[in-house]
């Protein structure tokens, strides 16, 4: 069992579950919420994120504020914007883009709340799937002989620590953005 790769993989799966429930819209204006947007920008020619064709800031805790490199693209990130989907109504203003953020209603808040959930459950899923990879490798190993009972013991012992660590690192960030859906 290789302890690094493994942590690697579940690192990798971490930093997935924190950028996913990024993207989840709290009470407040994040650049998170559209940095990920990807726009067809320079007439189609190229699908870029929002990140990439601007800088995104959030000036008040009701509105996000775009302001593109490229000034003629602006109407480019207002309709991936619209196209996302997300329930935000981008406005052009000047050389920028403004998105006022409409307050949070309560039904939204619970919406919000058990999309969280099963973004957080689907992380779970991915950090034990990693596990149960782990675990093949541990008994292929104790099969051919490579390792004694022992040691396979001791490296399940290992794997299902690992294991806990991230699941515990997922609730965590799960129950910080709860906290951020929940506030008024």
């Amino acid at each position: 069992m290789d302890e690094t790769s493994l942590r690697v993989q579940m690192q990798k799966v971490l930093d997935l579950v924190f950028s996913d429930i990024g993207t989840l819209r709290t009470g407040r204006a994040t650049p998170s919420l559209v940095e990920n947007i990807v726009c067809p920008a320079y007439g189609g020619t190229q699908r870029l994120k929002v990140q990439e064709l601007g800088t995104i800031t959030a000036p008040d805790t009701q509105t996000l504020v775009i302001d593109p490199w490229d000034k003629s693209i602006i109407g480019d990130i207002k309709k991936g914007i619209l196209e996302a989907n997300i329930g935000l109504n981008p406005s052009v203003d000047g050389e920028i883009i403004r998105i006022a953020l409409p307050p949070m209603t309560t039904e939204d808040r619970e919406k919000y709340t058990k999309l969280l959930s099963g973004k957080i459950e689907s992380g779970k899923v991915m950090i034990r799937q990693a596990r149960g990879e782990a675990m093949k490798d541990i008994k292929r190993e104790f099969e051919e002989k490579e390792i004694s009972e022992d040691m396979k013991f001791d490296n399940e012992k290992k794997v299902q620590e690992i294991t806990d660590e991230f699941v515990g690192k997922i609730d965590e960030a799960g129950d910080r953005k709860k906290q951020e859906l929940l506030q008024i």
